[in-house]
């Protein structure tokens, strides 16, 4: 006999939990403890093993809980724990209108405090709103500390010397501290009197399992109080649910692992599932369920179920699932019109859809959910999008990439996803950047950068062929020859003096080219530019001293209308202040005579 039997057509369901936090900070480790003590605490078949959940029921709760958690005080059967932890899991479980999970554990290590991927994990929680409470791990490894196994933490508490405690403080009050920096108020969980407006932390040890007793009667009573009401459905109506993962299934062909939140599915429904192109319509052909630990020896790894009642992990196996998607909404069809359920999916994957532009860069990520989180934060940063999809980066991805008029959107950003090998090649052969990380925020970071060095880069590259001021004067009894070409020495008073560049006197408000730079010579040694401050002899061709110019005379570097206005509306800040002062005494000159002059 499996979970699935119906009474009352409307009954509660379990909440379901996801569990998130930086990498190793023990997402994983407490997720097995909480499995482990379920699994010595109930009798055999007491705990459920769902696909990519695991559901532990109300009076195995209370056993690990002891006094902390009175059974008749609840109606909800238990909680569901998602079983791959991290982002990944989170960002693809979604219902309508946000995540799936109806309640988070935030797992953060009480001596490493908040890492980039607790950052991210609390920015995916304010965003999709889902309450959460904060699991303060690792208690046992703070020093001096006399572990007291599968203890509440107030009890254990008490047991230590006041220096463990008093350390295990300052370590709370830290990511108390944190929390607050990232907009929320939280206190330990025995001080809030309201969950919804303040964050509860639980100390706690996933290895010696203190504090595990706190943690879960803080999920079932926060669960109780606060979504009684949404755990409310129908058990009998049509099942709904997510696509947690698509797999390839020896023997089944392509399966979907699937979240059921609401309502049932049977062995013999037609289903709608969300695909990469439009909704697929399929029949089912199995539902299967991990065989329970004592039969996992047997052949089959599975065992076929004939209905599942939510919330509850299934895996179906049906026909044409091979462009189903990771974060894509699953329906029964039972007694409905179909073109009534397509549209439903078709409505919420118009949900998830990101928003594009005409130009912008290729955005990859593994599940709807993750690409809806990058979406976000790619409009924060003002990063346009020209294409969003789930999967690997293909060749294709390059090709419209590789199109961007834009050098610096000639970019894919792939969020948890692999590179395909020809995907790599061309990309370099079409000068695409690739950029892939698993956490979203660094991956916006690391496009930021490559766009500053680009940016950086072509105003270098602009500088290089833009004729810079420069103010400058030939000293007295340094000419060195008089024409053809006229060398004489200068002293640079503001500015830069280049090679081939004209020179220029001022008459008036007006300027009269006498030349042009044909060398530049410091200390004998031929250079291309001479700076504010240099004493240099430079070759100009055109004019003999004595006649055009004179020794003492103030000449200027020539610069065209159009340079002076890049150099005043593009690239003030990146020439020096004295070439600055230079500019802007040349621009006053000309504006004197024409006042729209290199505006």
């Amino acid at each position: 006999m499996t979970d699935t039997d119906t009474h009352d057509p409307t009954s509660l369901r379990t909440p379901i939990v996801a569990v998130l936090g930086h990498v190793d900070h023990g997402k994983t480790s407490l997720l097995d403890k909480i499995r482990g003590s379920a699994v010595i605490e109930g009798e055999a078949g007491a705990i459920t093993q769902h696909i990519g959940a695991t559901a532990v029921p109300l009076d195995v709760i209370s056993t690990i809980a002891g006094e902390l958690v009175d059974p008749d005080d609840f109606d909800l059967p238990g909680l569901l724990f998602i079983d791959t932890p991290g982002h990944h899991s989170f960002t693809t479980l979604r219902s309508r209108g946000g995540a799936l999970a109806d309640i988070a554990i935030l797992v953060v290590d009480v001596n490493d405090g908040f890492q980039p991927q607790t950052i991210e994990a609390l920015d995916i929680l304010k965003r999709s709103e889902t309450p959460f409470i904060v699991a303060a791990n690792k208690i046992d490894t703070v020093p001096g500390w006399n572990p007291n196994e599968d203890t509440p933490i107030n009890d254990t508490y008490d047991a230590q010397s006041d220096r463990a405690a008093s350390r295990l403080d300052e370590s709370l009050y830290e990511i108390i501290g944190e929390l607050s920096d990232e907009g929320f108020s939280a206190d330990l969980y025995w001080r809030v009197q309201n969950f919804q407006r303040n964050v509860g932390v639980v100390p706690v040890s996933a290895m010696t399992g203190e504090g595990v007793p706190d943690l879960l009667a803080v999920m079932m009573g926060l669960s109780q109080r606060y979504m009684k009401a949404e755990m409310e459905i129908d058990v009998a109506g049509p099942g709904v649910g997510t696509v947690l993962e698509v797999k390839e299934e020896k023997g089944f062909g392509t399966t979907i692992d699937t979240v059921l939140y609401d309502g049932t599915i049977r062995s013999d429904d037609t289903v709608v599932v969300g695909g990469t192109n439009e909704p697929i319509v399929t029949d089912v052909r199995a539902l299967l369920q991990p065989r329970p630990l004592a039969e996992i020896r047997t052949e089959s790894r599975f065992e076929k179920v004939e209905a599942v009642k939510a919330a509850s992990g299934i895996k179906i196996a049906a026909p044409e699932l091979e462009h189903a998607m990771a974060g894509a909404p699953v329906r029964v069809v039972r007694d409905r019109d179909i073109e009534d359920v397509i549209e439903e999916v078709q409505a919420e994957l118009a949900d998830i859809a990101v928003d594009t532009d005409e130009q912008g860069v290729v955005v990859k990520a593994d599940t709807l959910g993750s690409l809806e989180a990058m979406a976000d934060a790619l409009g924060e940063a003002e990063i346009p999008i020209v294409s969003a999809e789930v999967g690997d980066v293909a060749p294709r991805d390059v090709s419209v990439a590789s199109t961007a008029e834009d050098p610096k959107q000639q970019a894919i950003l792939g969020f948890n996803v692999d590179v395909l090998a020809d995907a790599k090649t061309r990309a370099e052969q079409d000068d695409v950047k690739l950029f892939t990380d698993e956490v979203i925020y660094q991956l916006v970071e690391e496009y930021d950068e490559h766009v500053e060095e680009l940016e950086r880069a072509q105003q270098d590259t602009i500088l290089e062929n833009i004729s810079r001021p420069a103010r400058f004067r030939i000293l007295p009894d340094h000419t060195f020859r008089q024409n053809d070409p006229a060398v004489v020495g200068v002293e640079v008073n503001a500015g830069t003096i280049q090679n081939n560049n004209f020179v220029v006197t001022w008459d008036g408000n007006e300027t009269e080219r006498v030349g042009q730079v044909k060398g530049i010579q410091e200390q004998g040694e031929d250079v291309d530019e001479a700076r504010a401050g240099n004493r240099v002899s430079v070759a100009i061709d055109g004019p003999t001293v004595g006649r055009q110019i004179e020794e003492g005379d103030e000449l200027w570097m020539e610069v065209p209308e159009k340079h002076a206005k890049i150099l005043e509306q593009e690239l003030t800040d990146e020439i020096p202040g004295d070439e600055l002062e230079a500019l802007n005494m040349y621009l006053e000159k000309q504006r004197k005579r024409d006042p729209f002059w290199g505006k």
